[in-house]
């Protein structure tokens, strides 16, 4: 859609479950020459039917949701052949946090104590099909990326659902819960941790708290 300049508008769709971070957002990135916010949602799943159901560019979204996380999302939309470009906006100032919304499929990734300008600016590059990383974790991501597996601490040996679980269970949260906000059965979620155990080469639950803290894998 262009603008009385010529220039495109780049629709936005934004996902956040705080409603007054949302109005806040839609405000500030309003206010962006070219950008219009076209449609919002509370979740993970809102977000999904809103993607099918409203014509968009860029959804700005949130890692941590009440239902799915943004990854989840992310990758979703992937597989349901989306060609809406993804930013993730999220408190995680963490390397580790960067890494799995980028394999999950998204395109960006914000911090939400950056200034509106990065968030426009991640916006602005993944439009005409770049990508984006918050300056202050860019030259981590590079390093992690350019070193030796062997060398890593062992994050990237787990599934998507592996990390969720430990992501949770860094949390205090039990096994019940953990299954419950991951929408699987305990069963399913005992598997995971057992696999994200073995592959971390731990022996109980308060290592890998310890392990998750440590490394700044928490919400």
């Amino acid at each position: 859609m262009p603008t009385e300049t010529g220039a495109e508008t780049i629709r936005v769709l934004l996902v956040d479950d705080h409603q007054v971070v949302r109005q806040g957002l839609a405000q500030l990135l309003g206010d962006g020459v070219g950008i219009s916010v076209v449609g919002q949602a509370g979740t993970g799943e809102a977000a999904l039917a809103l993607a099918q159901s409203t014509p968009a560019d860029v959804m700005v979204l949130d890692y941590s949701l009440p239902d799915v996380n943004g990854a989840k999302v992310a990758s979703q939309l992937r597989r349901d052949g989306s060609a809406l470009r993804v930013v993730i906006l999220t408190v995680h100032d963490n390397v580790h946090y960067v890494l799995r919304a980028m394999d999950a499929g998204a395109d960006a990734f914000v911090v939400k104590s950056d200034s509106v300008e990065e968030l426009l600016r991640a916006i602005r590059r993944v439009h005409v099909g770049g990508s984006y990383v918050s300056p202050r974790l860019a030259e981590k991501v590079e390093h992690h990326q350019r070193g030796p597996k062997g060398h890593h601490v062992g994050l990237d040996k787990l599934s998507q659902r592996e990390f969720e679980l430990l992501r949770l269970t860094a949390r205090g949260l039990s096994l019940q819960e953990c299954a419950q906000l991951m929408q699987i059965t305990e069963s399913t979620a005992s598997t995971y941790r057992a696999r994200l155990m073995s592959k971390l080469e731990m022996t109980n639950t308060a290592q890998v708290i310890r392990f998750a803290l440590e490394n700044g894998i928490t919400s």
